[in-house]
């Protein structure tokens, strides 16, 4: 027993020195330029990864770009490749709880020794690259890029045989488009980012239809007429082959289930029926349609995929932090929506989903966002809201963001909590007060709310 105790004392020791470690190379990317801070320019990655040897050229490589719903298309790609026997790397962003979440293979994030070791693997190509670019005037890798370049490292490195790739920003000029991806997924194009994107849907089209390489499969949701119009002028200058949502593919049929809906999707290679997908809403049976169809095209060149795989994949699917309940009695719900086209999404998946008598929202928004018609989005499934903020600096402050909630709302429906936990509390208490039995607690409006939402409640 002594030697037991002892044997997962020094294990406990080992982790918390590798998590402090993780953790100070975390600090120290940080200190670069953040991700949203766009230069456009493919170089610096590329020279890096030239000297590393181009890691990002040794695997197959499905992409994804959008403006909501990545993250979640991402990991029903990586659950499907992962069932038909493939090893995976998957590369998203932001994290929820831990930065080691961005860069998984097989499914879970690497290690805090393993994020270290990549950090000491890249370390010395970054630092060549940063101090050229230096000299000739030029900022060195930002924060993105830098995370980018572990990611690929470390997939090479596994190896891999699939990389599934989230873009950051954008698309033309992310730091992700260094890879050839042989099918790139375009999930709906909102406006967002607007300040570093182009204030029309137009120029937004323009720079996420950037990923699309020669020859590629391009999987494409149902967009706006503006932004189909852009990707398929694209799609056709560089010989790639467009697949569409609602016309050569589609959701034939959903039905709301417990713990999440039933499927019946048509593909390249047939149709699929009763496929449990254990994720709320629409949005979230098309990104699965987009899903099943970039494996198709990557896997079997368009024929049908087992069954039984797709329904073992998409029945394994989770997505934290996305229509998630983190909490019961009362239920609360966490969903990273951040824009007014996810907050409308979420309206109408909750309505659907969940049969809430009285719901309170706990809403924060960064300072670069729409907080009037992402709060508008909300109103209607709202009984009262609850204003707070994340502790980024980059969130809106508490008073300009309850000064736009009561013009949406009405004063009387609106509350302030400048800590998230007091307005975590305060929420629950009103939603109990206005409704004994079947009141809940939602928590939108900023993936980092989220996060530390999740953190706050407990969850991993």
């Amino acid at each position: 027993m002594t030697g037991q105790g002892g044997a997962g004392h020094l294990r406990r020791e080992a982790d918390d020195s590798a998590r402090r470690a993780a953790d100070e190379v975390y600090a120290a990317i940080l200190e670069r330029a953040p991700e949203h801070d766009i230069d456009p320019t493919l170089d610096r990655v590329a020279a890096v990864c030239d000297l590393l040897g181009d890691p990002q050229r040794t695997f197959r490589t499905v992409h994804i770009t959008g403006t909501n719903g990545k993250t979640s298309t991402a990991r029903m790609v990586e659950a499907l490749l992962r069932e038909h026997g493939l090893r995976t790397g998957r590369f998203t962003s932001p994290h929820l709880t831990r930065v080691t979440e961005r860069i998984a293979i097989d499914g879970e994030p690497i290690s805090d020794e393993r994020f270290v070791e990549v950090w000491q693997d890249v370390a010395p190509y970054v630092h060549m690259v940063d101090t050229a670019a230096l000299a000739e005037g030029k900022p060195r890798l930002s924060f993105f890029e830098v995370f980018t370049v572990m990611a690929f490292a470390a997939f090479a490195d596994a190896p891999i045989d699939v990389a599934v790739v989230e873009v950051g920003l954008g698309g033309r000029w992310d730091a992700t488009n260094v890879v050839d991806g042989e099918v790139a997924i375009l999930t709906p194009v909102a406006l967002d980012h607007e300040r570093y994107l182009g204030s029309t849907l137009v120029e937004i089209a323009s720079e996420k239809a950037g990923i699309i390489k020669d020859g590629a499969t391009v999987v494409l949701a149902p967009q706006h007429d503006d932004v189909e119009g852009v990707v398929l002028a694209v799609a056709a200058e560089r010989g790639a082959r467009v697949v569409r949502d609602g016309v050569d593919i589609d959701v034939v049929d959903r039905q709301v289930a417990v713990g999440g809906q039933v499927l019946s999707l048509r593909g390249l290679g047939g149709v699929y029926t009763e496929v449990f997908l254990p994720l709320y809403g629409a949005y979230q049976a098309h990104n699965a349609l987009l899903a099943l169809v970039a494996v198709e095209a990557l896997v079997t060149g368009g024929a049908a995929l087992d069954g039984g795989v797709v329904e073992a994949a998409f029945g394994s699917v989770t997505s934290p932090g996305r229509l998630e309940v983190v909490r019961t009695s009362p239920t609360i719900l966490v969903d990273g929506a951040h824009n007014p086209a996810g907050a409308e999404a979420l309206t109408g998946a909750v309505e659907e989903a969940f049969d809430f008598t009285t719901l309170v929202g706990v809403v924060g928004v960064m300072a670069d966002k729409d907080p009037e018609n992402i709060l508008a989005a909300l109103e209607p499934l709202l009984a009262e809201v609850v204003i707070t903020r994340a502790s980024s600096s980059r969130a809106l402050d508490v008073a300009d963001l309850a000064e736009v909630a009561v013009d949406v709302f009405g004063e009387d429906r609106v509350h302030v909590a400048d800590r998230l936990d007091a307005a975590i509390d305060m929420a629950a208490g009103r939603a109990e007060a206005l409704e004994e039995y079947g009141s809940g607690v939602l928590v939108t409006g900023s993936i980092l709310l989220v996060a530390e939402a999740r953190v706050l409640l407990g969850r991993p």
